[in-house]
């Protein structure tokens, strides 16, 4: 499709000499409108050749800030050229019938820089709109974020609720934990409760993920727990467990949010002084420390969440007098040197082995800046910008232990 013809005014006193200077600037397709002054041309003008005999003094600027205006003269030293020149026309031709070429690819030429210089004004306009929305959207954000930062902190402060107190001691057992929140809400969870004069019930669970939706999880499992441990008739603990596991395993998956976890849930039979447990997949494994060695529990299943129809096996160890066990989110191995997994497992077990108290091995692990408080770290955990995960060390010792 052609392009229309661009219509180029032509402003000069009339006679031949303004018939031929539009006949010049006709050919090679532009179209020509001649006229006495600025104030007769046509609206749709896209440029103006005007003769510097033809426009007075006054007008050179008007028509200048009006359409984009070429200046001919017959001499290169007349006065009104320079009176052109002196309101800002430098665009000009002397004798333009002698260079009519030149004349025609300086009118293209000016056409087009002036249609470049609107297109840029359109764009600062637009871009200037922009910003002032994306100020305004800025601004929304904010607000929304701050809104999300308070809700995430109740859920925070809810959820922290929901966690046993810490240190605690039950038949001779003691229980401390610390949990690291890489946000404001966590994925780790874990319980510590005395069930009757013989048992302990304990489960220890790490999420998959971190934020908001992880912590939804805990809540689930903290609810179907009490609800399980309502119902369980103190008989068969060997059994209690394995069930646990896979009813939260079918729980998990009728949900539908795709999420799962590794999880350890145990049974202290303190008149036996007898583990009962089922894991879940749980990394790191479990560290029991007694007579000066550690060794992981033994026994494996599948993660919680994840496959229909699993079925999880009963495992147990009897309890020494003097015990620790040491249960860790896998968020610990990012906080341990190493090149692979087993070195920093090896790792792990070496500090375990190491640590009497759950501070010793806290200390010993590279958390950068992260409070020495207790209380100050779980109840801010996005101040542990060290910490790419949730973090949680669950530390049971015993029988040895003076009840609280």
């Amino acid at each position: 499709m052609d392009r229309p013809k661009q219509l180029i005014g032509v402003i000069d006193v009339p006679g031949e000499a303004r018939d031929a200077l539009a006949e010049t600037i006709a050919r090679d397709g532009l179209a020509v409108f001649a006229a006495d002054s600025m104030d007769d041309l046509p609206p749709e003008t896209a440029l103006v050749v005007a003769h510097a005999r033809a426009v007075p003094s006054r007008d050179w600027a008007r028509l200048n800030a009006c359409l984009p205006t070429l200046v001919v003269s017959d001499k290169r030293l007349e006065a009104d050229l320079l009176k052109a020149v002196d309101a800002g026309l430098v665009d000009y031709i002397v004798e333009p019938l002698r260079h009519g070429q030149l004349l025609r690819r300086m009118i293209r030429k000016a056409i087009e820089l002036h249609r470049l210089a609107q297109e840029r004004a359109e764009d600062r306009e637009r871009l200037a709109q922009l910003n002032e929305h994306l100020g305004d959207l800025n601004e929304s954000l904010e607000t929304h974020l701050a809104m999300l930062r308070l809700d995430q902190q109740a859920g925070g402060q809810i959820q922290r609720k929901l966690l046993p107190p810490r240190p605690q001691v039950v038949g001779g057992v003691s229980c401390d934990y610390w949990l690291a929140p890489s946000l404001y809400l966590s994925g780790d969870f874990l319980d510590f409760q005395r069930f009757d004069e013989r048992f302990i019930l304990f489960y220890f669970a790490d999420v998959s993920g971190h934020g908001a939706s992880s912590a939804f999880v805990t809540v689930l499992l903290k609810y179907l727990s009490n609800r399980w441990q309502g119902e369980w008739d103190g008989t068969r603990p060997e059994q209690l467990a394995p069930r646990w596991l896979a009813e939260l395993n079918r729980e998990l998956l009728d949900t539908g949010i795709g999420k799962h976890a590794t999880l350890f849930v145990g049974v202290i039979d303190l008149e036996r002084r007898y583990l009962h447990y089922s894991l879940g997949a749980q990394l790191p494994m479990p560290l029991m420390v007694a007579n000066g060695e550690v060794h992981p529990l033994p026994g494996e299943g599948m993660p919680v969440g994840l496959f229909p129809g699993v079925e999880y096996p009963p495992l147990g160890c009897p309890l020494p007098e003097n015990f620790r066990l040491w249960l860790c989110s896998d968020g610990i191995l990012e906080c341990l040197p190493g090149e692979t997994l087993d070195m920093r497992l090896r790792e792990l077990e070496q500090r375990v082995q190491a640590s009497a108290t759950l501070e010793d091995l806290r200390g010993s692990l590279a958390l950068g800046d992260v409070p020495a408080d207790d209380e100050t770290v779980v109840e801010d955990g996005p101040g542990l910008e060290k910490l790419p995960d949730d973090l949680t060390i669950m530390m049971l010792s015993g029988f040895g232990n003076d009840d609280s």
